[in-house]
């Protein structure tokens, strides 16, 4: 289990907004993973928590950011804009590769529910800056036109019994058009609130982002 993983608050400038999260590097870290989620608050998700901190005993680390502002996220259909969602971690994306901490490492995204679209185009729209993507629970029609643009390993995750959304997510892992894999988290409904389907869906995600992320050869 890895200790004490050093914190830090940030404020990203994405669109004349100001978006506030926090940044977790653990000691030795092989990577860090951008976490996206259409709704407000991402930062004390308890859900989100549950995958971050099993990917920090991973030696991941993890940025958390709220993609909305609170005003933004009481607005009528603000959640399910995928364009401006995954605008936004591209930004992210950008400031990961700026920054001290984080430069060099490799950059996964693991999009949740709302933010599995968003995170299925920003791999798309930045092939060579992306590592690895996970999707879990998420409405994947959103991003249907740019499945096919995604070139690295893709895991999708699904409840067994969130039928409609599993049917969706098997329509869009055949539109993938790279190294993929799919899991049906057995027992588990939308919001994987039955005892442990949660934390086996974060520890797909982990080893998906373990074995994936993977510094970029070094050029003579």
């Amino acid at each position: 289990m890895v200790m004490n993983p050093g914190r830090t608050d940030i404020t990203l400038q994405a669109g004349g907004v100001a978006l506030e999260g926090e940044l977790v590097i653990p000691t030795t870290p092989i990577g860090v993973v951008v976490f996206a989620n259409g709704s407000g608050g991402i930062r004390f998700n308890p859900r989100n928590r549950v995958v971050a901190e099993m990917l920090h005993a991973g030696h991941i680390g993890t940025l958390l950011f709220d993609l909305l502002t609170e005003a933004e996220s009481q607005r009528p259909g603000m959640a399910l804009d995928t364009d401006l969602l995954a605008q936004r971690l591209l930004v992210a994306l950008d400031w990961l590769s700026a920054h001290p901490e984080t430069a060099g490492l490799p950059v996964g995204l693991f999009g949740a529910d709302t933010g599995a679209a968003p995170a299925i185009v920003a791999a798309a729209e930045r092939r060579g800056g992306v590592g690895a993507v996970v999707a879990r629970g998420g409405r994947l029609e959103h991003a249907e036109s740019r499945l096919h643009g995604v070139r690295c390993p893709t895991l999708l995750i699904t409840g067994e019994r969130d039928r409609d959304t599993a049917k969706l997510t098997r329509r869009a892992f055949g539109e993938l058009h790279c190294q993929k894999h799919l899991v049906l988290v057995a027992g588990a409904s939308h919001q994987f609130d039955e005892p442990g389907t949660l934390e086996d869906a974060a520890n797909h995600a982990m080893t998906w982002f373990s074995t994936h992320l993977h510094p970029a050869p070094v050029t003579v």
